[in-house]
């Protein structure tokens, strides 16, 4: 892993690696388009789905990267959890979603061995949340973009949707069995934390707090600067038209985001808590905030 390093001299460079998708594009926005000052620190911004980026930050390949929340518990002796940047569903999250109509019983239903279920990754959030709802569940990992036609085609019984496919479903002709986020709510009274942005801890404290201050300084500009912000994530709504994502826009890139707050940072604890209860994860996970202000 590396010494912790000492404090740069001159400019340091940064690899961010980040999703492809309209929040993601949203958020980072101001940074990657100069529009805040980040002194001796530039940034070179990377793409690639969550799946590939959790694998990536599994490796240790990655400074700074979006990763799913699941992903982080196995991260966490290599990275800290940025205290800015979270993805979080208040009452919404992934959506559990099929050709037929829904069952009186989807939690049932999902446990029989006639279905099998398409889902993004074994190390996202969605499918963390899918084994906590029922974990008797089958599953066949298939890329996140393709899982709408992939259950429309007949290929899976079901399929759990994360980024804009939460939206565009029933243009598949498909329904909605369960919302993650909600049957979550229901369950704790939390949000739902499903992505985050982590960094090395080798980066040493005070590159890893300068990193923070920019990425909440990117945010809260993008916020301040909503139509600006929008127009470039428009660029990354696969085919959502900009209703659309201004809505999907606004469900990610939130209050939450900008901090996780003693709510968020409850609910990321409840989450891996549980999980680690339910034995999905081998071990408690040392869940460590690294913030712009401390």
């Amino acid at each position: 892993m590396g010494k912790p390093s000492v404090a740069a001299k001159g400019p340091r460079t940064i690899h961010l690696a980040h999703s492809p998708d309209a929040d993601d594009a949203f958020m980072f926005w101001a940074l990657a388009a100069g529009k805040i000052d980040t002194g001796e620190r530039r940034y070179v911004h990377e793409l690639g789905d969550i799946e590939s980026l959790n694998r990536r930050a599994l490796a240790g390949e990655l400074e700074v990267t979006a990763v799913s929340l699941h992903a982080y518990a196995h991260l966490a002796d290599r990275y800290a959890l940025l205290a800015h940047g979270a993805s979080i569903g208040d009452r919404y999250g992934p959506r559990i979603v099929a050709r037929a109509p829904r069952p009186t019983d989807p939690r049932a239903a999902l446990g029989t061995e006639r279905v099998l279920v398409a889902v993004p990754g074994e190390l996202t959030t969605a499918f963390l949340a899918l084994k906590l709802y029922q974990p008797a569940v089958r599953h066949v990992v298939v890329p996140f973009d393709q899982i709408e036609e992939y259950v429309a085609a007949g290929r899976a019984q079901a399929g759990v949707l994360i980024h804009e496919g939460q939206l565009t479903y029933a243009d598949h002709g498909l329904h909605l069995w369960v919302d993650l986020g909600e049957w979550w709510h229901d369950e704790t009274g939390l949000p739902l934390p499903l992505g985050g942005n982590v960094v090395r801890r080798d980066l040493g404290d005070a590159l890893m707090q300068g990193i923070a201050r920019d990425l909440k300084a990117s945010i809260q500009y993008g916020l301040a600067h909503r139509t600006e912000a929008l127009a470039h994530a428009t660029a990354y709504g696969r085919g959502l038209d900009p209703s659309r994502i201004d809505k999907f826009v606004g469900m990610y890139v939130n209050a939450y985001t900008v901090d996780y707050g003693p709510t968020g940072r409850r609910a990321v604890a409840e989450l891996l808590g549980r999980a680690h209860r339910a034995g999905l994860l081998a071990a408690p996970v040392d869940i460590a905030f690294v913030t712009a202000d401390t």
